[in-house]
């Protein structure tokens, strides 16, 4: 199994990296084909509770935030896309439940925007993130104390972890996981921050507590969708890692508040 996560990795990895440098339209477009993947894993959850989610309208709406989020970055526009078009879906998409002969179509219908809204603003802010004028190294960072935040609670959890974090969520999840990648995760922090991102140590470290503290939670969101699906991994394309949900579970929730932390201590 590590041997397959690593030859994905190995694989992936350089693929992701250069659309991150390349940023602009590819990064928009990487984003873009990994948001619809997310979204279909999530209809595919989702489906295994009997309810089925208007899945092109929740789709549309997540490529909307994408764009416009690149759009806005840019200065490219002038008006809120956003609410406009989820104004629209909104009432679309209330009319044709009204159609829909299921038992709980307005679970349906809840659904589909829940987890819509869920993927479509947080990964929009992997567009914003790259679109700093130092982006590239802002998602490198953010998403580098991502890694090694999940990679320090995966060691030290399998080699000295006895005491179960959250069993209801997560069963494999430790204290002394979480404990040994939060000290970690800040002294790499305290590092790359100076080096990498010009700010100061403190600030540096500031943003791997900001990251270690986000990482379990996004992770446990996604746990929390395959345990009510009573399913392993929320897909099967990425060998040895299951599928993209399962890959961006920490980063839709680190990256976005990298985001706006780069805002409060760097400007726009």
């Amino acid at each position: 199994m590590l041997r397959t996560r690593i030859l994905t990795a190995l694989i992936g990895g350089p693929i992701v990296v250069l659309s991150l440098y390349l940023g602009g339209i590819p990064w928009l477009a990487g984003i873009a084909v990994v948001s619809a993947l997310a979204w279909l894993e999530m209809d595919r959850l989702v489906g295994r509770s009997h309810l089925e989610p208007e899945r092109l309208i929740g789709l549309l709406f997540i490529l909307v935030a994408l764009i416009e989020a690149y759009l806005t970055a840019r200065s490219l526009l002038n008006v809120d896309l956003l609410l406009p078009t989820l104004t629209l879906l909104l009432i679309i998409s209330l009319s044709l439940a009204l159609f829909d002969r299921a038992e709980r179509p307005i679970v349906a219908w809840s659904l589909t925007f829940g987890t819509a809204l869920y993927l479509g603003i947080l990964l929009s802010h992997f567009i914003l993130l790259r679109e700093r004028s130092n982006g590239f190294w802002w998602v490198f960072v953010a998403g580098g104390l991502t890694w090694v935040y999940d990679a320090s609670a995966y060691f030290v959890g399998s080699a000295l972890g006895k005491h179960k974090l959250w069993p209801r969520i997560s069963p494999k999840k430790s204290w002394e996981g979480l404990i040994g990648a939060t000290v970690i995760t800040l002294i790499a922090g305290a590092v790359t921050g100076p080096w990498l991102l010009g700010i100061t140590w403190w600030q540096g470290m500031a943003l791997g507590a900001l990251i270690a503290v986000a990482d379990p939670f996004g992770d446990f969101v996604v746990s929390l969708f395959k345990r009510q699906a009573q399913i392993k991994d929320a897909g099967s394309l990425l060998p040895g890692h299951g599928g993209f949900l399962d890959r961006l579970d920490s980063l839709m929730f680190t990256l976005p508040l990298a985001y706006y932390f780069a805002l409060l201590i760097a400007g726009k």
